[in-house]
């Protein structure tokens, strides 16, 4: 079986599912982690084979992607401001959007770093708290990309923890001398856990899809992703933001701050709850798509 020939076949089965351009990305994905292929293999070689012996591997994935399983959990893997994270059906999928996140608490973090240079060897390392870290994606990401840094990351999952833990970015850390994320189990709707210190920069993502918003929703989400992760109730909506703004009050160092990922409907009451708090600075930040997707907060 030719390659180009798949291509199509596993594109014609998933159109039911996703826009065709969406549709072929996903099978170009499949194939590179079955065949090890790239995305312009069936270009420049139109007469590349499939190895009959991963034929039947290739096929089963390609069944679960028809019953509506995400590319991610079926390859077992996504990448993430251009690392590759490992992943399970324990964690949410990482989405573009959290990139926003973590590429601004990495400049944060790096401008601290650098206020600190004067002080040598005596100074303090920044300390950053990831609030529901569940891949560690961005808990990974802030503490590789500015060496040095130490990051703790909170989730009540046990499984998703053993998530976060499992990354592995060993060569990285050697070459550079980043430290890796600590990760611990706290609830953050419960009291908050004695001895972690004070934190330059809180971060969190937490649940906050209503559950009145699941019609809104892509089936593969819906049946997929943990549920526990994703929702909120309706009578409820900012309830792991009063917790984050609970953590962040009692964490937050003198001139500490904080990012959160917040629902787009939900922008205005969220900046309210944050600005109603003893916060010097609240502000919405939007995302690339101009929808409110953060709120920006300092001590």
């Amino acid at each position: 079986m030719l390659l180009s020939d798949f291509l199509k076949e596993g594109t014609a089965c998933l159109e039911a599912l996703y826009p065709t351009a969406e549709a072929r990305n996903i099978v170009l994905i499949l194939c590179e982690d079955v065949l090890g292929t790239k995305s312009y293999t069936h270009i420049v070689e139109p007469q590349f084979k499939v190895d009959h012996r991963k034929e039947h591997p290739l096929r089963q994935k390609l069944e679960r992607l028809m019953a509506g399983e995400p590319i991610q959990y079926v390859v077992g893997s996504v990448e993430f401001c251009g690392r590759l994270f490992h992943l399970t059906r324990d964690v949410l999928i990482p989405r573009p959007e959290t990139e926003l996140l973590a590429r601004e608490a990495i400049k944060m973090a790096s401008r601290i770093k650098r206020s600190r240079i004067p002080y040598g060897k005596g100074a303090e390392p920044v300390r950053i708290l990831d609030l529901c870290t569940g891949s560690g994606n961005i808990a990974w990401t802030v503490a590789l990309s500015v060496p040095g840094v130490k990051v703790v990351g909170v989730d009540i999952s046990d499984a998703a923890l053993a998530v976060a833990r499992s990354q592995d970015f060993a060569d990285e850390m050697r070459t550079t001398g980043a430290h890796a994320p600590e990760f611990l189990k706290a609830d953050v709707l419960d009291s908050i856990p004695s001895g972690l210190g004070k934190f330059d920069i809180v971060l969190s993502n937490p649940p906050y899809i209503m559950y009145k918003e699941k019609p809104l929703m892509r089936k593969n989400v819906l049946d997929y992703e943990p549920s526990e992760a994703l929702f909120v109730p309706d009578d409820d909506p900012l309830l792991y933001y009063r917790a984050v703004v609970q953590w962040s009050e009692s964490l937050l160092t003198a001139e500490g701050k904080g990012l959160t990922e917040i629902n787009e409907a939900l922008g205005k009451e969220t900046l309210a709850l944050f600005a109603s708090a003893s916060f010097r600075e609240t502000e919405l930040v939007k995302d690339f798509y101009d929808k409110n997707r953060f709120v920006l907060y300092s001590k």
